[in-house]
């Protein structure tokens, strides 16, 4: 079925009127199949500039300053003024930021001891259509911060999680180090106690590329004794107030950091970068009089590790593969078996 539409020019007095005929091929919806007119009201339906039913709501997780308040993007400030709401770990530290920019925005507290109750709440206010964004007290949100459980959430409820990217003390810490950068561990905070942070540096025995850990000022000699003693003395660096006016950066081995920390203790924000072990330092390691299936049983006990990841761990020490080590520990326990049997 065809018409011609007809395009007319304003009359005005004394101009001619100008009529131009444009053949188009037009199907009416009266007359149109019905399964056409069906799949028309279809995708209006769908249309989300129409649709009042699915509101937008988002979550922002947004980098903000680790120190200097002039490292933060112009993106995430934009992101701020835009935001109905700003979810952060405490309400004053984020205030002080805000007012620095003149961001008038409300505040709702998200730490690690309310995070159960909040996570959901924050939920159903996206759900509305509201735009969120997660702060915390210094440089990327989740990052050895509480904002896990709120992003696996919004996963679950098919609600956009946007990451502003921004500062952080690992990667920053990290750069000025001097250690190896092709290859790194962030391993984040230790446990708080001796025995499990003990365990936990034993895991990292092996671990042949640069590690990077956070650690708080009146448990920072320790634990570098403890990563001393495990890890044999290797070459590191003590991060300590990055982008602050106080920022330094000791660098040496761990027992030169741990001197210099009895000359002068550390405060204020730390990030300890340990880089890999020298060669030498490795073989030294290795050369422990303690047998192959003695250090295999006391890394099962003191790192809590199968026997599996106990041999890979011991045979490292020892410069071995896994396959070497074990046909080791089997040809000892065949010998000590046939003396058994002679006695």
């Amino acid at each position: 079925m065809k018409y011609s539409i007809a395009a007319k020019m304003p009359m005005r007095e004394g101009a001619l009127v100008q009529r131009t005929s444009l053949p188009v091929e037009f199907h009416s919806p009266f007359t149109a199949a019905p399964r056409a007119h069906a799949r028309l009201v279809a995708m209006a339906a769908r249309n989300p500039a129409t649709d009042q039913q699915s509101p937008a709501g988002c979550l922002y997780l947004v980098g903000t300053p680790i120190g200097n308040l002039e490292d933060i993007t112009l993106r995430a400030l934009r992101t701020l003024k835009e935001a109905d709401q700003i979810a952060c770990e405490d309400t004053r530290h984020t205030q002080k930021l805000l007012a620095h920019y003149e961001i008038r925005k409300p505040l709702v507290s998200y730490h690690e001891h309310n995070e159960m109750t909040r996570a959901p709440e924050l939920i159903m206010a996206m759900e509305q259509g509201a735009k969120i964004a997660l702060v915390s007290d210094a440089g990327m949100p989740l990052v050895s911060d509480p904002g896990h459980r709120l992003v696996t959430l919004c996963l679950r409820h098919q609600i956009p999680v946007v990451p502003i990217a921004g500062p952080s003390a690992l990667l920053a810490s990290l750069s000025a180090s001097g250690m190896p950068t092709e290859e790194f561990l962030f391993v984040g905070f230790l446990p708080a106690r001796s025995g499990e942070r003990r365990r936990a540096l034993e895991r990292l025995r092996i671990e042949e590329r640069t590690i990077i850990l956070y650690e708080a000022p009146h448990r920072v000699e320790e634990c570098i004794a403890d990563a001393m003693e495990i890890l044999g003395d290797r070459p590191a660096c003590l991060a300590r107030e990055v982008t602050k006016l106080h920022e330094e950066f000791v660098r040496g081995k761990l027992s030169e950091i741990a001197a210099a920390l009895e000359q002068r203790p550390a405060r204020g924000e730390l990030t300890l970068v340990i880089g890999p072990p020298d060669a030498a330092e490795g073989r030294v390691q290795g050369d422990s009089a303690q047998s192959l299936a003695a250090r295999v049983e006391e890394l099962m006990h003191q790192a809590k590790l199968d026997r599996k990841e106990a041999l890979k761990l011991a045979a490292k020490e020892r410069g071995m593969t896994r396959r070497a080590a074990y046909n080791q520990i089997v040809q000892g326990q065949a010998r000590g078996a046939s003396s058994g049997d002679e006695g």
